[in-house]
Order: C-alpha cells, then sequence, then structure tokens
C-alpha cells in the first residue's frame, strides 16, 4: 500500500510538471515563436497588433487583415523560398495594384526567425519602416515561408494597401 501510495504521488508530481513545462511554452508570445521550422505560421493578428501600436503611436490608424492580401503575401513568401531569393518589390506591388489594391505597399525580407526581429529589422531600415507608417494603408496580408537548405530559412512578406478601388 504505501509503495502505491508513493508512486501515486511520483505520477502526480510528474504530471503536473509536464503540465507546467505545456503550460509555460503556451505562455511565450507568438512575436517570438520561431518560423524556422517545418509548419511554423506567422500569427497575422498579433503582427496586425504589433504594427497597429506602432502606427497608433505615430498618429496612425489601424490596419485590418484582408483575405485576398493575406493570399497574396502567402503567395509572394512561397515563391520566394521557392527561389531562394527575396523578390523585388516593384514587382510586387504591380501584382498588388494590378489586383485592385489602391496605394500598396510591401517589406519582403529574409532571415528573420521571430515576428519581434522582422519587425525590429522593418523599423530600423527607412525603406521598410515608411510601409509600416504608411498613411493610406488600410489593410494587410503578412506570411513566412520556410526552407531549410536556405541561408536565410525564413521569408517574410508583409503587404499593405489602402481600400480597394
Amino acid at each position: 500500500m504505501i509503495r502505491l501510495a508513493i508512486f501515486s504521488l511520483c505520477a502526480l508530481a510528474l504530471a503536473a510538471c509536464q503540465t507546467e513545462q505545456r503550460q509555460a511554452r503556451s505562455q511565450t508570445p507568438s512575436f517570438y515563436a520561431s518560423m524556422a521550422q517545418r509548419g511554423a505560421v506567422v500569427d497575422g493578428a498579433m503582427a496586425r497588433d504589433m504594427i497597429g501600436a506602432y502606427r497608433r503611436n505615430n498618429g496612425l490608424g489601424p490596419l485590418t487583415i484582408d483575405p485576398d492580401l493575406q493570399a497574396l503575401a502567402e503567395a509572394e513568401a512561397q515563391a520566394m523560398a521557392s527561389a531562394d531569393k527575396p523578390s523585388s518589390t516593384d514587382a510586387v506591388k504591380a501584382r498588388l495594384s494590378s489586383a485592385g489594391f489602391a496605394a500598396p505597399g510591401a517589406n519582403l525580407s529574409a532571415g528573420y526567425h521571430t515576428l519581434a526581429e522582422a519587425f525590429s529589422g522593418w523599423r530600423e531600415s527607412p525603406q521598410h519602416n515608411r510601409v509600416l507608417l504608411d498613411r493610406s494603408a488600410t489593410r494587410i496580408g503578412i506570411a513566412t515561408a520556410y526552407t531549410p537548405n536556405s541561408k536565410y530559412k525564413v521569408y517574410w512578406a508583409l503587404v499593405v494597401a489602402a481600400d480597394r478601388l
């Protein structure tokens, strides 16, 4: 009986430790989640909120996630990963314009493993920061693509635009 009680207590303690570990992992903010792994998906709502707070601090309005921009961002991230190089921003902006989006902008980059890293890098780059702080932007799409054999590992596509024409 005593052995069974000790065994039961040990099993309960082990289960509690595993539960605490799972909870600790799930409490890690998604902007620190590594995109450098198969199946990783950037948290679009978190990206929208981070960029929105930054825009608000600069006197600008919020952004909404647009399903069409999201699909375009996903396709672009995959295309860059397949080519193993960042795309031309001008070409992406032209595709967005032809899809009917007004005042399109894009941040295309590679090598950032987390949303926090990408956001920080974009803020520090005058060209990328202009996209984040585009006064006419009202919509957003953001995606990543992982390619394990690339020197960059993770490709990022952030697209913004005003309302459709």
